[in-house]
Formats: structure tokens, C-alpha cells, sequence
């Protein structure tokens, strides 16, 4: 039934996608020959809309390819409105491409920008209505996909109790096969022996197989008999809290190599694209927040006698030291090289407890990101002996070393700052490792702005 729904749903999606351009493209014209008072010349709308009916299929085709209409339910909006936003870009280049070398098809170009800025946002908007939309429907039982879970170890267990946390997903498990009744409130339907003659019974939408090491015998053929079935097959293995959120296949003489760590930062284009923002931001913010910074240096130093900055030896990039700035918030004392601060830390100054409240204190890193020891988003960096301890008792804690470290990150953004559970904290730093994207920084960067609005510190 499930297969059934996401049919109709995608051609639901296809036809509003589509529809939507036409209102789209009558707004940009407005735009550019109303509002912006342009001259129309001999083409009238008529002829943008028909341009548009021209370019439909080609919305389809592209939208089909880039996996837009595949199910949604199991990954965040920003995924989805990545894909979404490359693909318009690309149609816009395409368009411009296709004028470019007929030119004797006069289409005003600020209006098809108008539009495919406008059909972003709009297709962007029905879809995160659509999301809402379903979420609802799911919360109060339709629209399930029915699982047949196999296995009942660690993995299984973890599976089950993810989508009950979440019923909004819509994935709900009916039956399961284990070596033994292992699951209480779950149908239990016998062993993995009996998984063929299940699935002549019943009718899953999906098999979820999570075997433990030992019971890998298995395998070959629980997969046959659900491909039999015509039942796709999702498979949790083992080793999965080792895995990365979107691990990356290597093939070396027809052998599978899984990718333990992949980074995306790794990739050369996409490191130059964070640091080309890091410098025009880092510049911007140094511009507009130096009023600040000149208040900030005046009342450090009239607050108490020592420096204005603190210069403080943190761990950065492939582990190498750097001095991170910060306006000095407290008296000066021989503990900051091993001192953590805490919110009632008595060695802080009335002013530094001011600046502190509101960030005040870190503008200076805007000059560490202009250097290049930081970036504006990133793990926080850590004080050499804090790296020393956590590396040998929290697992993973170095990997945060393999990015560059930052003014704020998606840790902090939710919650985890100063004195809070580093494990958690670095399970977010990871997060953010493995699933970069310019879209996740100006996320991060507008929650932080946020946060920071209500007085919170970062």
C-alpha cells in the first residue's frame, strides 16, 4: 500500500511543483516591468509563461533525477532543500546557456532571475508545508510504512526504540523474527529460518535485517527470500555505530572498501568555499562590530589592570596549537592553561561578566578566522590539556581535530557550551563533520544570531 501512496504522492508533488512556476514567473515579470519599472519591449508575458510550459518537463526530468521525488521521511529539510537548490541553479545556467547561443530569443535575464528566486523559495515552501502536512498525518497513524524487523540484539533494539521515539516518521514495526521472543509488546513471528514462509503471509513494505555478528549466516538468505517477495531490504550491520551518517564506497579490484570517516571538508572545492566565506564574512563582521570592540577594549581596561586581550593556546587544525583572542573578562591568574571558566567563576570582572553574557568577549576570534586558525562555524577549540585528558576517555574526540575549529558550531547551537557533557558535545561536532554544508553553516550561523538576540551564550 505504502508503494501505492508514494506514487500518488509524487505526482502530487510533480504537478504543485510545476503549477507553482506559473504564478512564479507572472510575479517576476511584475517585478521586473512594474516594480522596477523596466521597459517590456515586443515580448509580452504571454511569452514568458509559454516559457515556462516549455521548460516543465525539464523541471521533471532533472527534479526526477536528483532524487526529489523519492521519500523524504527518513532525512532533514535542509537535505531536501540542498537538492532543490541545486537543481534550480543548474536550470538557470542551462537557460541562460540555451539565450546565450540563440540569441534571437530576447527573454529579459533579471526576470528569469526574479524567478527562479521566487520558485526556490515557493517550491521550498510547499515542500516544508508538505512535510508538516504528512508529519501530522503520520502522528495519528496513516500513511505507515510497515516493517518486518530481523534481529533483536543491540542494533534491532536501537532501530525500534528510534522510531518510537519519533512516530512522526511514519515507519511502524508489525512483526519480528529473532532466535527468540526478545521484544516484548512486538508480534513474534519465530526465527530467521522461518523468514521465507513469513513473507508468503504477510506483506511488508520493508525488511530491516539487524543481525548481531554471529548470526551473519544468515544473511544470504533472509535477502533472497525478501527479493523473492519483491520486499525491499534495508540492512543494519553490526558495525554500524562505527560507520559515518553518509559513508562512501571505494571499490579496489571488484572488493567494496566502506569508508570509516568521510569528511566533506576533505574535498578541495569545498574547502575553498567555506574559507572564501570565512574571510568575506570574517571582514564584514570585523567592520561592523569595531564600534563594539573599541567599547569592549575601553571597559576591559578601565575594569582592571592587565592586557586587553587574552591570548589563550588552544588545539586547531590537525592538532596544531594556535593563540585564540579573546577581550580578557577576567583578573589576571596563573590558571588558563587549565582552568575551565564557569558561569560563577569568581576570577571574572564585573564588565568581563557583561561582555561574557553577550559574546562580547569573542569578537576578537574574527581576527583568528581572518588568519586562518579558525572558521566562523566549527567544533570550539579546546585548551591542550583538556585534548590530552578527553582524547584517552571520550571515543572520537580527535576526529574534530581533522576541521578547522570555530566562533560557534552546531554543538553549541544546541545547548552544549562551557560546562556541559562533552560526550555530547562531540557527538554533535561529529554530526557536523560528517554532514557539511555551506546551507548547514548559514543554518548554524542564523541560530547563533538567534541565541544571541535572547542574550544566550555561545
Amino acid at each position: 500500500m505504502i508503494k501505492e501512496n508514494q506514487r500518488t504522492l509524487n505526482q502530487i508533488n510533480g504537478l504543485t511543483d510545476v503549477l507553482i512556476l506559473f504564478p512564479c514567473m507572472l510575479l517576476a515579470y511584475f517585478i521586473r516591468f512594474f516594480v522596477f519599472n523596466g521597459d517590456p519591449g515586443h515580448i509580452g508575458l504571454s511569452y514568458y509563461l509559454y516559457t515556462v510550459l516549455c521548460m516543465a518537463p525539464l523541471f521533471w526530468l532533472l527534479y526526477g533525477l536528483m532524487g526529489l521525488y523519492e521519500s523524504f521521511r527518513a532525512k532533514n529539510f535542509l537535505t531536501e532543500f540542498s537538492l532543490l537548490l541545486r537543481c534550480n541553479l543548474l536550470l538557470f545556467g542551462l537557460l541562460l546557456a540555451f539565450f546565450f547561443v540563440f540569441k534571437e530569443f530576447h527573454l529579459s535575464r533579471w526576470t528569469l532571475f526574479i524567478f527562479f528566486a521566487l520558485a526556490t523559495i515557493a517550491v521550498s515552501i510547499k515542500r516544508w508545508l508538505l512535510r508538516r502536512l504528512l508529519r501530522a498525518f503520520r502522528e495519528k497513524g496513516y500513511n505507515l510504512k510497515h516493517v518486518l524487523l530481523v534481529g533483536c540484539g543491540e542494533q534491532a533494539r536501537a532501530y525500534y526504540d528510534a522510531i518510537q521515539r519519533d512516530r512522526t516518521l511514519g515507519f511502524c514495526v508489525d512483526h519480528y523474527l529473532g532466535p527468540h521472543d526478545c521484544l516484548p509488546g512486538l508480534s513474534y513471528l519465530g526465527t530467521y529460518e522461518a523468514c521465507a514462509r513469513v513473507l508468503d503471509r504477510i506483506n511488508p513494505d520493508e525488511v530491516v535485517i539487524a543481525l548481531e555478528a554471529d548470526e551473519y549466516m544468515y544473511l544470504k538468505d533472509i535477502i533472497a527470500s525478501s527479493e523473492k517477495n519483491g520486499v525491499k531490504v534495508s540492512l543494519i550491520p553490526f558495525y554500524t555505530k562505527y560507520m559515518p551518517s553518509h559513508p562512501v564506497i571505494d571499490e579496489v579490484g571488484g572488493v567494496s572498501l566502506v569508508n570509516i570517516r568521510h569528511i566533506p571538508l576533505d574535498n578541495i572545492g569545498n574547502a575553498f568555499l567555506k574559507r572564501a566565506m570565512d574571510i568575506i564574512g570574517s571582514l564584514l563582521l570585523i567592520v561592523f562590530t569595531s564600534p563594539l570592540m573599541l567599547f569592549a577594549a575601553i571597559g576591559v581596561k578601565l575594569s582592571s589592570p592587565g592586557p586587553i586581550l587574552f591570548r589563550q593556546e588552544r588545539v586547531g587544525l590537525n592538532k596544531k596549537p594556535f593563540n585564540m583572542y579573546k577581550f580578557r573578562s577576567m583578573r589576571v591568574n596563573d590558571r588558563q592553561t587549565t582552568g575551565w571558566s564557569t558561569d560563577r567563576d569568581p576570577r571574572k570582572t564585573k564588565f568581563g561578566a557583561f561582555i561574557r553574557k553577550f559574546s562580547i568577549d569573542e569578537l576578537p576570534q574574527f581576527f583568528n578566522v581572518l588568519k586562518g586558525d579558525m572558521s566562523l562555524v566549527g567544533p570550539r577549540p579546546e585548551l591542550p590539556f583538556f585534548v590530552n585528558q578527553f582524547k584517552e576517555s571520550v571515543p572520537l574526540y580527535m576526529v574534530k581535530h581533522q576541521v578547522r575549529p570555530g566562533i560557534t558550531g552546531w554543538a553549541q547551537v544546541n545547548g552544549f557550551r562551557g560546562d556541559t557533557s562533552i560526550q555530547g558535545r562531540i557527538e554533535h561536532d561529529i554530526y557536523y563533520i560528517e554532514n557539511w554544508s555551506l546551507l548547514f553553516d548559514i543554518k548554524i550561523l542564523f541560530m547563533t544570531i538567534f541565541r544571541f538576540a535572547n542574550s544566550e551564550k555561545i
